[in-house]
């Protein structure tokens, strides 16, 4: 949609990461509830689509395109013409739309503070207290050995750490956004794509 944000993150590709997001072994409970849920059942909400978009694009620096491929396959209502622009919207590579990066750890408090979705979806949680369940590392390890999850072993830790992975990512889109030739392309994909306003009849 705006040739001039390429180059953004397409040369850091991390193999090891996209692995891990794909198979919903992250660390980050939601976000692998989510990946499993969708993988077994073809759907999940809105708001946890854009929320497996934003970590792979911002935490993990992925770029689009085979996020959206993956995610396109196991979408039972995949449309490519709503599919693809929202990829690039959620990633941050329109120009015209602002930056939205989840927290994956907020999402757990406002959308299954009780951790019953990841529960369900993550067997091997299931004795993880309500306190810990958005970030079950920071459980002592003796909290761990006596529900029997040991993290790193039954349950990945997080393969990256959340506040260095956002401010790097918000520093990083911020600075290609203020390229003059960035700016100049985002008016013209502005023109061609941003939302209009109905003139009253």
């Amino acid at each position: 949609m705006n040739r001039k944000m390429d180059g953004l993150r397409e040369n850091e590709f991390n193999e090891t990461f996209f692995a891990a997001w794909t198979r919903g072994e992250t660390g980050y409970p939601l976000v692998d509830a989510c990946m499993r849920s969708l993988q077994k059942t073809g759907w999940i909400n809105f708001r946890m689509r854009a929320m497996l978009v934003s970590f792979s694009s911002y935490h993990l620096w992925l770029h689009w395109r085979r996020p959206a491929v993956f995610l396109a396959k196991h979408f039972l209502d995949f449309e490519p013409g709503i599919h693809y622009s929202q990829f690039q919207m959620q990633s941050g590579t329109t120009g015209i739309n602002s930056i939205r990066i989840y927290s994956p750890l907020k999402q757990v408090t406002d959308q299954d503070p009780e951790g019953l979705f990841i529960k369900h979806w993550i067997p091997e949680l299931e004795a993880v207290p309500t306190d810990y369940i958005a970030e079950p590392q920071k459980m002592p390890v003796s909290l761990q050995k006596k529900i029997g999850c040991m993290i790193g072993k039954d349950y990945p830790a997080p393969i990256v750490e959340h506040a260095t992975a956002y401010a790097e990512a918000k520093k990083r889109v911020y600075a290609w956004k203020a390229k003059k030739e960035v700016r100049e392309a985002s008016k013209e994909v502005f023109k061609k794509h941003g939302s209009r306003k109905r003139r009253a009849t």
